[in-house]
């Protein structure tokens, strides 16, 4: 009987790290070359906005959004909110201040401005439950969705959250 337990909680352990795996460290990504805007949540700001700079570099996108700015603390955001980028930006504090909050303004913002596809970057790890709660929140547009590198010491916590959060978003927070 034990050795039976043994394999079940083995086989457990290797399905759970298996899906932590496939949902947090190696999640669907894209490789997006054309939408209406990059819209970078906030958090991770430095490696996040960096990513989608990159993407506007590439021409991706004729609009930025960035969530959470102007900010104290985050001064190439405030620079591109107060008007200074060669492309159109758009700024928002997003209500309330969570994942959820910024997917229900990214819904308006589509809505608003009639876009069709949009690119949500966010850290690595988020990739899956961010593009799930923009979607739950965009009609009538695609979503594509990036993830930024986050430095190796932080995935053990990221992780740990993510799947708490993940739990709560399948089951209590389906809506939008």
């Amino acid at each position: 009987m034990i050795g039976v337990l043994r394999v079940l909680v083995a086989a457990l352990v290797v399905v759970f790290l298996g899906l932590t795996a496939w949902l947090f460290v190696f999640p669907d990504q894209d490789n997006p070359t054309s939408a209406d805007a990059v819209v970078v949540l906030s958090g991770a700001r430095t490696p996040r906005l960096d990513k989608g700079l990159d993407l506007m570099r590439q021409k991706v996108a004729p609009t930025l959004v960035i969530s959470d700015a102007p900010a104290r603390g985050w001064p190439e955001a405030n620079r591109l909110c107060a008007g200074k980028a060669a492309f159109k930006v758009i700024c928002f504090k997003p209500e309330p201040y969570s994942t959820r909050g910024e997917a229900e303004e990214i819904g308006r913002l589509v809505k608003r401005h009639r876009w069709k596809r949009v690119v949500v970057v966010t850290s690595r790890f988020h990739v899956t439950r961010a593009r799930m709660l923009v979607e739950r929140c965009v009609k009538n547009a695609d979503v594509d969705a990036v993830g930024a590198h986050v430095p190796l010491f932080e995935w053990p916590r990221d992780i740990v959250f993510e799947w708490g959060k993940l739990i709560l978003a399948e089951t209590f927070r389906r809506g939008c």
